[in-house]
């Protein structure tokens, strides 16, 4: 059983699953389709046409539908006054049981992944591609067409000009890659030597962005690292890692 709110709107074309909890002032506009479990806050935004001068900027709460939409996966949580507009040749993504929180913007295609943080204050630009179990820090920018590979954690306030590989901890102003979410590496159920292995390649300059064979010590982050190869042309962030003692 669903409990939406009445000062909540419901437009054409929005799916709903069961357990969905929608709160006053929320707008949902189709197409968009939400799944079981997921929570939306009030005020929360979905479905407004992409921020693309070239694309109409259609009036869905009068039935004209277009674009590709938006979907929430299952056991997401969408605070107040976030907003997530529609994908243009994808439906724009939020994992399962991932938080977008209070006052995030997520643009036209981003993909979110599971398990994921995106901080209050935080706004993704168009065509962003985010793994699992990624955390970003309040009010950090991440620019259009960036790649953040699972685990990686972003320090508050930082500009994503680059992309982020796998459990990178970056921050700064321009963004470094500092170090390891030697945390993230642990709670995602791998043993702490892997973020110890991981530091030392970081350290190197090695930013995994090219396929070959990991050392045996990362083989448990191969799905993350492929996913990361698999991205297409990748411009990895900078490293100032300090080489382990």
């Amino acid at each position: 059983m669903n409990d939406i709110s009445p000062a909540a709107y419901i437009g054409e074309e929005v799916r709903l699953g069961a357990g969905v909890r929608i709160g006053p002032g929320a707008v949902l506009l189709g197409p968009c389709t939400v799944e079981d479990g997921v929570w939306i806050g009030p005020g929360a935004q979905l479905g407004a046409p992409p921020e693309v001068s070239s694309l109409p900027q259609n009036a869905a709460w009068a039935g004209d539908l277009r674009h590709a939409g938006v979907r929430i996966r299952a056991g997401a949580v969408i605070r107040e006054g976030a907003v997530i507009h529609q994908g243009t040749h994808r439906p724009t993504t939020v994992g399962a049981r991932s938080w977008v929180l209070n006052r995030a913007y997520l643009a036209h295609d981003v993909q979110l992944g599971e398990d994921a943080t995106v901080s209050a204050g935080v706004s993704i630009g168009g065509h962003c591609s985010i793994g699992d179990r990624v955390n970003i820090g309040m009010n950090a920018v991440v620019h259009q067409r960036r790649v953040i590979a699972p685990g990686a954690m972003i320090g508050m306030g930082t500009p994503v000009t680059r992309d982020v590989p796998p459990f990178a901890k970056v921050y700064g102003t321009p963004p470094r890659l500092t170090g390891v979410n030697a945390v993230g590496v642990e709670r995602a159920g791998h043993d702490r030597a892997v973020a110890a292995t991981l530091l030392r390649v970081y350290a190197a300059g090695d930013a995994l962005a090219t396929a070959r064979a990991l050392p045996d010590e990362l083989a448990g982050l191969a799905d993350a690292v492929a996913w990361w190869q698999a991205q297409g042309e990748l411009r990895p962030v900078l490293m100032d890692v300090p080489e382990p003692a």
